[in-house]
C-alpha cells in the first residue's frame, strides 16, 4: 500500500496467522472477557490491552477465540472511551509537533508534520461523525487541544 503523504511505496504489511485457537491457550471466553474488563478499569487502551493478553495471558488473538473485538468487548461492558484510540494518539502527536514548532519558529519540518497530522485527524474525524462513533456537534478546537492529552 502507498504511503499517505509521500510518493513513496510503503512496507507490505505482516501476514496474520491462521485463524485457529492456538493448543497453549488455556483462557475460555467468559474468562477472556473479565480479563479485558479488569485491564480496562485499571486504565489501559485497546491495543495495551491487547498487548498484555498476547504477553502476560499467552491469548495470541482475542477474535479467534471470542469472534469479536476487544473494542466491541469495551462497547458491551460500557468502559469504551469517548474518544478513539487513534484519534487520542493523532491529537498526543499534534500537541508533540505544535509545542516544537512553537519553540523552534525555523524548524519548517515540523510545521509540514503538524500539518499532515492536522490532515489525518479531520479525516478521521469526518469518518467518526458518520460511523457515529463521536457526536455529530462534536468540534475539535485548535486553541484547546491540550485538555485531550492531559
Amino acid at each position: 500500500m502507498a504511503r499517505m503523504h509521500s510518493r513513496k511505496k510503503g512496507k507490505s504489511g505482516s501476514s496474520k496467522p491462521v485463524k485457529k485457537v492456538a493448543s497453549w491457550v488455556r483462557y475460555k471466553e467468559k474468562e477472556i472477557e473479565k480479563l479485558i474488563v479488569k485491564l480496562a478499569k485499571a486504565g489501559k487502551s485497546s491495543s495495551e490491552i491487547g498487548i498484555s493478553l498476547r504477553d502476560s495471558y499467552g491469548v495470541n488473538s482475542v477474535k479467534a477465540i471470542m469472534n469479536t473485538k476487544i473494542t466491541n468487548v469495551l462497547k458491551k461492558n460500557d468502559l469504551n472511551k469517548e474518544i478513539p484510540e487513534d484519534l487520542m494518539s493523532l491529537i498526543q502527536k499534534l500537541v508533540k509537533n505544535r509545542t516544537h514548532y512553537q519553540n523552534n519558529k525555523h524548524d519548517k519540518t515540523a510545521l509540514r508534520g503538524v500539518q499532515l497530522t492536522t490532515s489525518k485527524m479531520m479525516r478521521l474525524i469526518k469518518y467518526y461523525k458518520k460511523a457515529g462513533q463521536l457526536p455529530a456537534d462534536w468540534k475539535f478546537d485548535q486553541e484547546r487541544i491540550k485538555m485531550y492529552v492531559e
